[in-house]
C-alpha cells in the first residue's frame, strides 16, 4: 500500500544565507534536500542529490533508516541497489528510490514548489556530505526553530489553561449561589464542588477525576493538566454553560447530557477549523 503523505504548511530557516524549507510529513519534520544542495550547486541542486544517492554509504544509511522506521520497506529491492551502488554505471533518483523500495524517509514532488525532502535524520546526513560546517549551522537553526515552536505551544496551552481556570471560578460561584445551602458544612460543600467538576470531566473526557487518577497512578496533576489545547478551549466554554444551566435550576443529569452534546459539537468544530489546525502545528 502506498505510504500516505499528510503535509502541512511549510516553514523556513536561514542557514549561512541559504533559505532552507521545512515541512511536516506524518507528524515528522522533513527538510528540503534541494535547498541544502544549493550550497554546492545553486543552478542544478537535483544533480547534487542524485550524486549523493549514487554512493554505497548513502544507500546503506538509507536502507538502515528505512528498516528501523518502515515496516513496508522492500528489502530485496534495496539489496539490489546496494550491490550496484558505487559503480560507474549506477544512477539513482529520489523518485526511483521511493517507488522501488516503498521508502518513506524521502519524498519528492514536481512542479513550481516541488523538490526533494527528507526526514531530518536523513537531511542532516546529506548536509554532512555537502558541507560539515553547513550541517552544524543547519542543526543549530533547526533546533532554534523547534525551541521557538515549543515555547509558543507552551504559551498557548498555558493561556488556554488560565482561561479555563478563570471560567472555573465563575462556575464555582454559580454552584455556591445556587446549589449549596447557606447552612451546609464545609465538607459537604467540597463534595458538591467535586461532583460538579466531574460533571464537566464526564462531559468532555468521559471520565471522573478519581477514575483518571486510578488509571494514571504514575502521572502528577489531574486529567485537565494533560488536555489538548482544543479540549481546554471547550472546557472553558462548558464551565460558562454549566454555570448558566445551574442558575436556570436544570438538574445535574440533564445538564450532563447537554454539556456532553455541546462538547462533542464544539470539539468536532474546532478539530476541523483551519485556524485551529494552524494554531496547533
Amino acid at each position: 500500500m502506498k505510504h500516505e503523505i499528510r503535509k502541512v504548511k511549510n516553514s523556513q530557516i536561514i542557514v549561512q544565507d541559504t533559505v532552507v524549507t521545512l515541512t511536516r510529513v506524518n507528524e515528522s519534520d522533513f527538510i528540503s534536500l534541494t535547498d541544502i544542495a544549493r550550497v554546492r550547486n545553486a543552478d542544478e541542486p537535483k544533480d547534487v542529490v542524485k550524486n549523493w544517492l549514487r554512493t554505497r554509504s548513502t544507500i546503506e544509511f538509507l536502507g538502515l533508516w528505512e528498516k528501523i522506521n518502515n515496516p513496508a520497506f522492500k528489502g530485496v529491492e534495496f539489496d539490489s541497489f546496494k550491490n550496484e551502488a558505487g559503480s560507474n554505471s549506477f544512477t539513482l533518483s529520489p523518485t526511483k528510490w521511493i517507488d522501488v523500495t516503498a521508502a518513506i524517509g524521502i519524498k519528492s514532488t514536481s512542479g513550481r514548489n516541488g523538490g526533494t525532502y527528507a526526514h531530518k535524520d536523513i537531511a542532516f546526513e546529506f548536509a554532512s556530505w555537502v558541507s560539515a560546517e553547513f550541517k552544524l549551522f543547519l542543526i543549530r537553526e533547526f533546533q532554534r526553530l523547534k525551541d521557538e515552536e515549543s515555547k509558543k505551544e507552551s504559551l498557548e496551552w498555558n493561556l488556554s489553561r488560565s482561561l479555563s481556570k478563570i471560567n472555573y471560578r465563575i462556575h464555582t460561584d454559580a454552584i455556591s449561589a445556587n446549589l449549596i445551602p447557606s447552612s451546609i458544612s464545609g465538607k459537604k460543600a467540597s463534595a458538591i464542588y467535586s461532583s460538579e467538576a466531574d460533571v464537566l470531566n464526564m462531559a468532555l473526557f468521559g471520565i471522573t477525576a478519581r477514575e483518571w487518577r486510578e488509571a494514571n497512578p504514575e502521572k502528577k496533576g489531574n486529567v485537565r493538566d494533560y488536555a489538548a489545547i482544543e479540549q481546554l478551549v471547550v472546557l472553558s466554554n462548558l464551565e460558562s454553560l454549566n454555570a448558566e444551566l445551574i442558575r436556570k435550576e436544570i438538574n445535574q443529569t440533564d445538564r450532563l447530557k447537554a454539556l456532553n452534546a455541546t462538547a462533542i459539537l464544539q470539539m468536532r468544530s474546532l478539530l476541523s477549523a483551519p485556524a485551529i489546525k494552524r494554531l496547533t502545528k
